[in-house]
């Protein structure tokens, strides 16, 4: 039974000290309670509250943390089964495979496409931020080589297996201080590979034939003191990892099972022998529930699509994309130039701006601030209005860059446009509804 947060507050020194970030000592306990912070965020605690509130400071799916600098991520730390009860925390990481059975060609090809696959959507940069290096081989040297020349190449965040615990000693190396995940660990080699985690604190991959055997061996590694592990359930076939799935997620956060409380790894190529097959079962475990995929097809047609719906899962549904207030300069405009506004929501914006480039019309695009909410919501909310609307071209600054007072406004608020001139002595154009429609318009657009 889950410890409550007067139960916490109890063992807390109650000095209400906001050295943790919290108001009250109270705060900070039911914030523990939810598991959302750490008890290591109080540094006054006492060595006997930490026993007693072990439970209650540990989250249900411990968070890994993989790479240093801007490759490394962050997986599970998740709280919830299905993203309308709160919100999904860390998408699942896409990793290149790449083995010492692969000629040098093929290899090469990966690092090319790694130095290319890197797309921009709705303001952020998509691209896998992993590599895993497995050992096919018996060459030690042969997969030590290989993992100098990745590390020597890339800055992604790296992925050694091997099972042989002397071939992951010498190839760290090369990479030790860009915090690696190591592994696999067995049955037959846990006590090597956990001392070696312990060394210098490596992520720990945990490789069972079964979910009882991880049980078994995560519980072993706990016990030692790691806390970074990601579990490999070895499914046979799709209905085996699905299930594993969901079994390990439902285990750890309805059953408190911490045994099975951490992130999990998925192959999809292992589950099929066909590329399409390959990105169709990754977009299942995009959503149930892997914290890394590892990808065989890395064809720009699948991984994009992936990167995308993971993007999409793992967007905080209570957060709206939001992009900048200000102005944008589309295609070199000058004073002459049309003058458009519309919402911040990311989409939103570059859905407009995307046509406004499209249609060759050199354009000022304002980007007012509606707390990330599009037109209509923004509308109706309040926050595109008139009123709102003439304050902002005021203070935006248009003024100083253009020779005329002439505004085009979306066309779901054509309702506007008479009230928006009176409030901001602006001609009022109203535009048309659909993004698409962008192009044809300016083209057609006079001042």
């Amino acid at each position: 039974m889950a410890i409550s947060g007067l139960d916490i507050f109890k063992l807390l020194p109650k000095t209400n000290c906001r050295d943790c970030g919290f108001p009250t000592c109270l705060a900070f306990a039911m914030q523990l309670a939810a598991k959302k912070i750490e008890l290591s965020k109080c540094p006054h605690v006492t060595e006997e509250a930490k026993k007693a509130l072990e439970d209650a400071a540990r989250p249900p799916i411990m968070p890994v943390t993989i790479g240093t600098g801007d490759f490394s991520f962050t997986i599970g730390a998740e709280t919830v089964l299905y993203r309308h009860e709160k919100r999904f925390e860390h998408r699942p990481s896409f990793a290149y495979f790449i083995s010492d059975s692969m000629e040098d060609s093929q290899v090469d090809d990966i690092l090319s496409r790694i130095k290319t696959q890197k797309w921009e959507r709705v303001g952020e940069l998509l691209q896998p931020n992993s590599i895993y290096l497995k050992s096919e081989e018996n060459d030690i040297s042969k997969y030590v080589k290989l993992v100098e020349k990745i590390a020597s190449s890339t800055k992604l965040s790296l992925i050694l297996i091997n099972e042989d615990i002397e071939a992951i000693k010498q190839a760290l190396q090369f990479c030790s201080d860009r915090k690696p995940l190591i592994g696999s660990a067995t049955k037959d080699n846990i006590d090597d590979f956990i001392s070696l985690a312990k060394s210098d604190s490596y992520p720990l991959l945990i490789k069972g034939e079964s979910i009882e055997d991880l049980i078994s061996l995560t519980t072993k590694a706990s016990d030692e003191g790691l806390k970074e592990i990601v579990l490999d359930s070895t499914p046979k076939n799709l209905k085996q990892a699905f299930n594993h799935q969901i079994y390990i997620r439902r285990a750890a956060l309805e059953r408190k099972n911490q045994a099975l409380g951490y992130p999990t790894i998925i192959f999809p190529f292992k589950l099929t022998d066909d590329a399409i097959k390959e990105a169709v079962i990754a977009s299942i475990f995009v959503a149930k529930y892997a914290g890394i995929i590892v990808m065989k097809n890395v064809e720009p047609e699948s991984l994009y699509p992936l990167l995308v719906l993971a993007q999409n899962i793992y967007t905080d549904p209570q957060r709206p994309m939001s992009v900048e207030e200000k102005i944008y300069p589309i295609g070199d405009p000058d004073e002459k130039s049309p003058v458009l506004i519309t919402t911040n929501f990311s989409l939103t914006y570059f859905l407009v701006s995307g046509e406004v480039e499209g249609s060759k019309v050199p354009s000022w695009l304002l980007i007012m601030d509606t707390e990330g909410q599009s037109v209509l919501t923004s509308w109706a909310a309040g926050k595109f209005i008139a009123e709102g609307i003439a304050k902002f071209v005021k203070k935006s600054g248009i003024e100083e860059k253009v020779s005329h007072k002439n505004i085009i406004i979306p066309g779901y608020v054509a309702q506007l446009s008479g009230e928006l001139e009176d409030e901001s002595g602006w001609k009022v154009t109203v535009g048309p509804r659909e993004a698409a429609d962008i192009p044809k318009f300016l083209q057609n657009y006079k001042i």
